[in-house]
């Protein structure tokens, strides 16, 4: 996590919580595609642990919607949700769009200087073709929004639905052209809160969010196996 995005309270790791991470970590970025089976058995052997780790590890998997267990079958990587994004899609606008109208009315100079900077490093990770790195500021361009609303709150709302949309996000943005567009948009909505123009921030959120709508059809078109309903 990038130091924008809020940090959360340190607590003592377990070889579970570390095996999750590795895991939800493969998922997301893809280097486990939706349909992979996964075995208790070799993940263990790989970690020199016990099965009761990987199997806690599962489990907090599974309740993420992440991983589907399957007694007596191996257990899968759960298939991209459809409906699950168009529903996070939703709740991310209702939320959005209500943060972005108190980021044009609160935002100072200081909050200005970190979209700056930001956006810098969105085009220089753009450029280098790193959408590891383009995708973690993305979601600290999102933080800094919620910061200069003074609506700090109100991200982990869009962070958990965000997240939905993250392996979609992850197979266009191999695509540079992708990040150069989202880009675009951050660059337009930054500018437009500048400016305090309330209207024009809202209507650049919602072209934002609904460009969703067309990469999830295309990604859907291209590579159909790794969705479901």
């Amino acid at each position: 996590m990038s130091s924008t995005t809020p940090q959360l309270a340190t607590s003592r790791r377990t070889t579970a919580d570390e095996i999750f991470d590795q895991l939800y970590s493969d998922i997301m970025a893809l280097r486990l595609l939706p349909g992979s089976k996964l075995s208790e058995s070799e993940i263990a052997k790989q970690q020199a642990v016990s099965r009761q780790p990987v199997r806690e590890a599962f489990i907090k998997l599974d309740n993420k919607g992440l991983l589907d267990i399957r007694p007596q079958k191996a257990t899968l990587v759960k298939k991209i949700s459809i409906q699950g994004i168009r529903h996070a899609r939703f709740i991310r606008m209702a939320v959005e769009v209500e943060v972005i109208r108190q980021a044009c009315k609160n935002a100072s100079e200081a909050d200005f200087k970190l979209f700056k900077d930001n956006l810098k490093a969105q085009r220089n990770a753009a450029r280098a073709d790193d959408a590891n790195a383009f995708h973690s500021l993305d979601y600290d361009f999102h933080f800094l929004i919620c910061k200069a609303a003074q609506a700090e709150f109100a991200y982990t709302t869009i962070a958990e639905n965000k997240s939905m949309a993250d392996r979609l996000c992850m197979i266009c943005l191999t695509d540079k052209k992708r990040m150069v567009e989202l880009t675009r948009d951050h660059t337009q909505i930054f500018n437009a809160i500048k400016e305090r123009n309330i209207e024009r921030s809202i209507e650049l959120t919602r072209i934002h969010l609904t460009r969703l709508d067309s990469t999830l059809n295309t990604a859907c078109k291209e590579f159909g196996e790794y969705f479901e309903e």
